[in-house]
């Protein structure tokens, strides 16, 4: 999920519709909104976060640095001012990556995986057997061939593979994909995407590479 903070309604619900065209859950704050649900808000809706990015706010009502308290995600700016003083200044203040408008959504998914991959000191993508699974948005790969995926198994697939060798529960999966704040969508459509996940990679794998317990959520194996 990536949370948008700005005070405009009309610049968030127009980040929602761009990542949703992707297949990235987007979540919209107005600053005072997002201190209150960041400060208040459980841990395991925080992991669900990608990235958070910073547009129009009110002067000092975001502190990156305090936000890295909660958590580890990419912290990004949104800028519509090109000029030196004002980039230096977004940087000084704790910010990953100042990225001025306007720009393409695709682009900000490619600089969020990057600062990502810096983070992590990995090459990008994550081989468990023969998968090889992307973090940018590409199809992963078996054997060294492509396999094409829908956004959400794409998705899902990449999220149990940020948490290779941990489980993680269906609330997890689909507060990853969808959002913590996605009424409209049942949360058993995990499940769904997950079956007809299970079923393309076990007819490329031979097996079945979705360990699942009942209560206790999901994870890959080789």
């Amino acid at each position: 999920m990536i949370v948008i903070v700005d005070e405009r309604e009309l610049v968030t619900n127009g980040y929602n519709s761009l990542f949703d065209r992707e297949g990235v859950a987007c979540a919209g704050f107005r600053s005072t909104e997002f201190g209150e649900w960041v400060t208040s808000a459980p841990d395991e809706d925080l992991r669900s976060v990608r990235a958070f990015l910073i547009g129009d706010c009110n002067e000092g009502s975001i502190s990156p640095r305090q936000l890295r308290d909660r958590s580890k995600a990419p912290v990004i700016a949104l800028s519509e001012q090109n000029n030196l003083e004002n980039t230096l200044k977004l940087f000084e203040s704790g910010v990953d990556d100042v990225i001025r408008k306007p720009v393409h959504i695709r682009e900000i998914l490619a600089r969020i995986s990057a600062i990502r991959r810096r983070a992590q000191e990995d090459t990008g993508f994550t081989q468990i057997g023969a998968m090889r699974i992307f973090m940018d948005g590409r199809d992963p790969e078996i054997d060294g061939q492509p396999m094409p995926l829908p956004r959400r198994e794409r998705r899902i697939l990449e999220y149990l593979a940020s948490n290779s060798g941990r489980r993680v529960t269906k609330t997890q999966v689909f507060n990853a994909i969808y959002g913590v704040f996605d009424e409209e969508v049942e949360e058993n459509v995990v499940e769904s995407h997950i079956s007809k996940l299970r079923k393309k990679l076990r007819e490329r794998l031979g097996h079945d590479p979705i360990d699942s317990k009942r209560f206790l959520g999901y994870r890959l194996i080789v």
